[in-house]
């Protein structure tokens, strides 16, 4: 009976290498957010005499939310393949290694996220508000209500974490 619980237990923890190509697969999203983020710059760089101010800025936040996202890929990558999955060794004396990188438990991974959220949110937003032409309330109300479902959830979970680590220093 040992054997078999053993058996078991080997190939459950075997198994997190089911997420590796998941992992993967968040590397190669990259490459469409890559193209987009050149393709709205070459964009940008090529119409510069016939765009106002106001729409080079709103190009110019397309292309800061290009980059978050990108952002939020690696930080799901780099923290769930070595929460999950395995330590990335290669980085383990690299020195450009983030800082972050091996230190960002599940918790902090979600505040991470979450904040990455609200950044993409809040530039969504921005955006809008600096377009011209017809204003759907209707459509702007929505996002707001999103933005600050993001916000609120944001601000539970870093309470929630304070509260668990509060408890975890009083035992």
């Amino acid at each position: 009976m040992k054997s078999l619980e053993s058996f078991i237990e080997r190939a459950i923890f075997a198994g997190r290498w089911l997420l590796a190509p998941l992992y993967v697969g968040l590397l190669l999203a990259l490459v469409p957010v890559i193209y987009r983020f050149f393709h709205a710059f070459w964009h940008m760089v090529t119409h510069m005499t016939e765009s106002t101010t106001s729409e080079v800025t709103l190009q110019v936040l397309e292309l800061l939310d290009t980059v978050l996202l990108g952002n939020l890929i690696i930080i799901v990558l780099f923290a769930g393949y070595e929460n999950f999955v395995s330590k990335i060794a290669v980085a383990e004396d690299a020195k450009d290694r983030p800082h972050w990188m091996g230190f960002v438990d599940y918790s902090g991974l979600k505040i991470k996220l979450i904040g990455s959220l609200v950044a993409i949110s809040v530039i969504e937003l921005l955006k809008d508000f600096m377009k011209e032409g017809t204003f759907d309330a209707n459509r702007e109300g929505w996002r707001i209500g999103i933005h600050m479902t993001f916000v609120v959830s944001g601000v539970l979970f870093a309470l929630m974490d304070m509260m668990a680590d509060k408890h975890k220093s009083q035992r």
